[in-house]
């Protein structure tokens, strides 16, 4: 068995203990130091400074290759708030995977669902009173660099407000803006129980102070 740390990660919160680019003068970004008084966990992956949502973080190395491998294709379901309202015909698009700089997207599922009783955001969604927003679930199997966002810009509908709601089996549900809960889970099988990330190969460091 291993614990794993499930974090609702404000808006403009660090997925990383530190803000290494505030060196220079410049003002310190909010981190998951702020929030996480925890010795020697890691994030299994990345929110985007940007974004909302479930960040998972674990001390154990096999736990978190399980969660953060893009070859394992953990799906990951994000509640997206985009500008305008969001037609059939680009859930389709979506759905079927849409073409980026980085070449196609895999197929996904894109259904549209009602706004969420949700925490407001801080500071809020600029709004134009001439243009209406709506919602949409989407679940991918992938994880490049602001993929959601690219995908509905692609399909004509920019991101405006992104939430991760789930990884795999494990959802925000519960757990307001900030909070977080542990949550004790199987490791994979012959995985070493002992090891953090760091002992199960190289850069693990760097997972807990890489900028997002």
């Amino acid at each position: 068995m291993a614990e794993l740390i499930l974090f609702n990660k404000p808006f403009q919160v660090l997925s990383q203990f530190t803000d290494d680019g505030a060196a220079g003068g410049s003002s310190p970004r909010a981190t998951l130091a702020d929030y996480l008084k925890i010795p020697r966990v890691y994030p299994a992956g990345r929110l985007d400074y940007d974004s909302e949502g479930l960040l998972l973080l674990t001390s154990e190395g096999a736990l978190q290759h399980r969660i953060a491998s893009p070859a394992l294709k953990m799906p990951k379901t994000y509640w997206v708030q985009v500008e305008g309202e969001i037609s059939d015909d680009a859930l389709k698009r979506l759905a079927e995977g849409v073409e980026l700089n980085d070449g196609p997207t895999r197929p996904a599922k894109a259904t549209r669902m009602p706004a969420p009783a949700i925490w407001p955001r801080v500071p809020p969604v600029r709004h134009r009173d001439t243009i209406p927003t709506s919602w949409l679930e989407l679940t991918i199997t992938e994880g490049r660099n602001r993929q959601v966002r690219r995908m509905t810009a692609a399909a004509g509908f920019p991101t405006l407000r992104l939430i991760r709601y789930r990884i795999g089996d494990w959802t925000l549900n519960g757990l307001k803006s900030g909070e977080y809960r542990k949550v004790t889970v199987n490791l994979p099988a012959g995985s070493n129980t002992k090891s953090r990330p760091g002992q199960t190969g190289p850069g693990a460091r760097s997972r807990r102070t890489r900028k997002s």
